[in-house]
């Protein structure tokens, strides 16, 4: 167990800085800065980029392949899809001091979505030198 948490080490701390940014109280930090309407949803797509990048790094590290099975890369976005779910139930019914928006889900969606889409691409330019 402890060979498949090394791997997944820079996965499973992201995730924790994701889950305490997002349900720290405003009141303590004072109001976020917002450079541009819409800085929120952009930070939420690239914690959420990261996370999927962090997830398949750990996935190709552990399984020492640079190959993402079809199966495993939907696994990978259903999990991380849901967990930005959890953290938006966690902020409106556990966490009172936020509230749970459906458009930071989407925007963690698209970060998630993105983030495969950059570690797919990557592979198979990797595996596809010769053009």
């Amino acid at each position: 167990m402890t060979g498949v948490v090394k791997y997944f080490r820079p996965a499973i701390l992201w995730a924790f800085f994701i889950l305490i940014i997002c349900n720290m109280s405003v009141e303590k930090i004072g109001q976020p800065p917002r450079f541009f309407e819409g800085f929120d949803k952009l930070t939420h797509c690239g914690l959420f980029f990261v996370l999927a990048v962090f997830c398949c790094n750990g996935y190709l590290r552990h399984q020492r392949t640079v190959a993402l099975p079809f199966t495993t890369l939907v696994f990978i976005t259903i999990a991380i899809i849901l967990y930005g779910g959890v953290i938006e139930l966690l902020q409106q019914y556990i966490f009172t001091w936020r509230s749970g928006d459906w458009w930071d889900l989407f925007a963690d969606a698209v970060g998630t979505c993105m983030g495969m889409f950059a570690v797919v691409l990557t592979l198979f330019s990797a595996q596809n030198v010769e053009v």
